[in-house]
């Protein structure tokens, strides 16, 4: 049996670390499309000869149109260690975002009150009041400036919802493509100038520190700013 296509950038006995495409959904949804969670099981089933069903962990998730490092368990126990990880704000996760316009500052911290609505699937900045509100830190720094845009460095401290996304529309710098938290207009592929460029953590068994690190797509946006692309 041939084996699927999908861009591994590290796997051993308990995780799976794969390079997620900007439009892809991590798992499946009311579109049908498929998803990584679907492309990766099948990748596994083949590689191992797996006869049954193969179990993968989702311990965290990218919005669909983000790419970069998606980290799945292979096994129960790497699971609830890694789940628990997250809980415990015990994992660095490092973005890259291409904005419109330029922050005020070379860096600094967002910290706001965040209520979702989940109908609607949006995010709303709100007083620390709001019954379900929840506060996000985000970490930024400017990394490159060109005319009217920048590529900023992003680093969520919590973990919310669309967090990234009102941080950058907060420094009135919206992302490219994100039309829902105010850019101008949408990029070609629909995606987000959003990338997941790096994610560190411990290893569920043998508890050293491990940092898994992804290149952004070949996009002309992602061009501009770095040379290094997938």
């Amino acid at each position: 049996m041939t084996r699927p296509s999908l861009p591994v950038l590290y796997e051993d006995n308990h995780l799976l670390v794969v390079a997620k495409e900007a439009g892809v959904p991590v798992v499946p949804d009311a579109s049908g499309d498929p998803s990584m969670l679907e492309m990766a099981k099948a990748w596994v089933k083949v590689r191992y000869q797996k006869p049954g069903e193969v179990f993968l962990g989702v311990v965290h998730r990218l919005d669909r149109p983000v790419s970069g490092v998606l980290l799945f368990a292979r096994t129960s126990k790497a699971a609830s260690r890694l789940t628990q990880q997250w809980r415990q704000g015990e994992v660095r996760k490092c973005y890259w975002g291409i904005v419109e316009g330029v922050p005020g500052q070379t860096e600094g911290e967002v910290r706001h009150w965040l209520y979702k609505d989940r109908r609607k699937n949006i995010v709303e900045v709100v007083s620390a009041e709001r019954e379900g509100a929840k506060l996000a830190c985000t970490r930024w720094r400017l990394q490159q400036q060109k005319k009217a845009r920048a590529l900023l460095h992003l680093e969520p401290v919590t973990g919310r919802s669309h967090q990234l996304r009102l941080a950058c529309r907060s420094l009135g710098t919206p992302l490219l493509g994100d039309l829902k938290y105010g850019a101008g207009e949408a990029l070609k592929d629909r995606s987000l100038a959003l990338h997941a460029c790096a994610l560190s953590l411990q290893h569920p068994t043998k508890g050293e520190t491990m940092t898994f690190e992804c290149p952004p797509p070949d996009k002309p946006w992602w061009r501009e700013f770095c040379s290094t692309t997938l």
